[in-house]
């Protein structure tokens, strides 16, 4: 397995201070799911470059560091698929558009186990008919309901809800939106165009990504006593 981007700190460094804001979002998400049913989950984003995909990486490896479940992380962006080049995977020619448009497969032949850690690969796989036609498959909802029976959770990327309607097609099928934002940089008019687009009921809360305020700042002597290694790095997360 090829390096991983230091950004992918629930898996690169899961002691560090960044990884510990997505272990919290983990506690919001299970927290969510004991008052309702809580099991897909999808990661967009008002628009590109607002670090949904590092976002849906490391929720998923969070999740599968916190339970005995398996989880599963789907590369749903099926036009500019970005999480097997992360994640380094060599063989992501089969994946979700294969097993929705193509013959079918069963869930099994698509997966790929990552490391040694609670979690599954779907790569976004070979695109060969409309992307639109793909998500509209009723295949895809059968697709998801194999996975409820064998995962504890399953995560999402999906493409940012603007300018195409992916993700918006993908949210009938899903329990629960996070919805990325680049800190001081994502215009709130584009969050709202976004957020028009998805039902109100299923966004579980916005992640602020690319903070870059002090990480510490009055505390900033007695966290660092929990997480010496902290860089400003972490104010990725």
């Amino acid at each position: 397995m090829a390096k991983l981007d230091t950004h992918l700190v629930s898996l690169t460094s899961p002691a560090s201070f960044a990884a510990e804001q997505y272990q919290g979002l983990r506690l919001t998400v299970e927290r969510l799911g004991r008052a309702r049913d809580l099991k897909v989950l999808a990661v967009t984003s008002p628009a590109a470059g607002d670090g949904k995909t590092v976002t849906a990486i490391n929720l998923a490896g969070a999740l599968a560091r916190g339970g005995d479940e398996r989880v599963l992380l789907i590369d749903a962006d099926l036009r500019r698929p970005t999480v097997a080049r992360q994640l380094g995977l060599t063989d992501a020619r089969i994946g979700l558009a294969d097993a929705l448009a193509g013959p079918e497969l069963p869930l099994t032949d698509v997966v790929q186990p990552f490391g040694n850690y609670n979690l599954d690969i779907i790569p976004a796989g070979t695109v060969r008919s409309g992307i639109s036609q793909i998500l509209r498959s009723p295949r895809l909802d059968a697709f998801l309901q194999q996975a409820r029976q064998r995962y504890g959770y399953i995560v999402l990327d999906t493409p940012p809800l603007l300018p195409v309607f992916d993700s918006a097609l993908l949210s009938r099928l899903v329990d629960g939106l996070l919805i990325v934002v680049a800190a001081n940089q994502t215009p709130r008019k584009l969050l709202g165009e976004a957020l028009n687009l998805v039902d109100p009921a299923k966004v579980m809360g916005i992640v602020f990504n690319r903070d870059d305020r002090p990480m510490f700042g009055y505390y900033d002597e007695y966290y660092r006593e929990y997480f010496p290694e902290t860089s400003g790095a972490a104010s990725q997360a």
